[in-house]
């Protein structure tokens, strides 16, 4: 990789660094290239990012962003989970490092927070962003259902009355 290259990718790793809500950093040594397509795959779909790059360039990449106090997670062959969700990229790397134990959580920073792998693994045990929006709109709609229910009751209860003495009186 020529020099150009390399601070080219310094600069991409260190505004993704600035941008991303959550970083998870991990050991990925002897993960098959199926195993790590199948985890880019999970990211992607969750909304988050893999990246691979040489930890000389990933330390230099951290100066100046919040993440830096993470820059001692980087020995031996790392791979970097980015995501704008705080919960996406912890949950997919969580669930992954589970099934595969040659994937091994090291840690990460949430915004400012540095995190160790137990606080990856209780971050990734947490609703989504969209799971909690989800139940935010149930909260929001049960009222209104229990409201229009009461409203329709008593017409209703009116309604089987008439009926009641309607078919009395036939």
């Amino acid at each position: 990789m020529e020099k150009a290259e390399k601070s080219q990718l310094v600069a991409s790793l260190n505004a993704t660094f600035k941008s991303a809500a959550v970083v998870v950093v991990a050991h990925n040594n002897g993960l098959t290239a199926n195993q790590v397509l199948d985890l880019r795959n999970k990211m992607a779909a969750a909304g988050a990012t893999i990246r691979v790059a040489k930890n000389s360039l990933t330390k230099l990449a951290l100066e100046g962003t919040d993440a830096k106090g993470i820059v001692g997670l980087f020995t031996g062959p790392t791979m970097l989970a980015f995501a704008n969700d705080p919960v996406a990229a912890p949950k997919v790397a969580a669930d992954f490092a589970k099934i595969h134990e040659k994937f091994v959580l090291l840690g990460g920073v949430l915004g400012t927070t540095m995190m160790d792998a137990t606080a990856v693994k209780a971050l990734a045990s947490l609703p989504s962003l969209n799971e909690l929006r989800g139940k935010l709109l149930g909260m929001i709609q049960t009222p209104a259902t229990r409201i229009a229910g009461v409203v329709a009751a008593p017409a209703g209860q009116l309604a089987r009355v008439l009926n009641a003495y309607a078919t009395k009186a036939a």
